[in-house]
């Protein structure tokens, strides 16, 4: 089976092209209970709670500049990647994007056509270390505070997690999704 070419639709398109990485995650009220720092003599007090209520964060970054986009969504499905995919593709409108993620059901190509300025790219099955998003949600649940937090609602949750994603700066990004290989590559 041969490869498929990249090309996006408009080829008379003269816009800057900008990869982007993308991803989805699962936030919940089940508790994530970890190690923590207590001073001398003390003991950590965490609370445990299964609750199976969940909400998904949709980000997409740019190593090379730290630009993102994010949206908090309450379902990880097709539905919700078309939005998300519109969202991304009104706020970088001024790009071509090639957008790299998983093979999900619901990153199905079909999500992008509608959005001409957004051209898909899957990467190969069992794969997640290729993709620098899975890294800013381990950055997102250790300095957002999920660890060790018990969320009494979901209202709670979405609006620690709709804090922490306003507050990724550029540089934080860069940092953590700029991988040697993905920079050398833009060069």
């Amino acid at each position: 089976m041969a490869a498929k070419s990249l090309e996006f639709k408009d080829q008379s398109d003269n816009k800057p092209v900008k990869l982007f990485f993308q991803d989805e995650a699962r936030f919940g009220r089940i508790d994530n209970i970890s190690s923590c720092w207590v001073p001398p003599g003390g003991r950590a007090s965490v609370g445990k709670q299964i609750i199976r209520e969940y909400l998904y964060a949709y980000l997409t970054v740019c190593p090379e500049t730290g630009e993102n986009y994010s949206l908090i969504l309450p379902y990880a499905n097709k539905n919700c990647m078309d939005i998300f995919m519109q969202g991304v593709s009104d706020t970088f409108s001024n790009y071509r994007i090639i957008m790299v993620m998983d093979g999900a059901s619901w990153h199905s190509e079909s999500n992008s056509e509608k959005c001409e300025n957004i051209l898909p790219m899957l990467l190969p099955a069992y794969s997640p270390e290729l993709n620098p998003t899975e890294n800013m949600w381990h950055h997102i649940r250790e300095k957002g505070g999920f660890k060790n937090t018990t969320f009494h609602t979901m209202k709670d949750v979405e609006l620690r997690l709709a804090e922490t994603l306003k507050n990724l700066d550029k540089k934080t990004v860069i940092s953590i999704s700029g991988y040697k290989w993905i920079i050398e590559a833009l060069c």
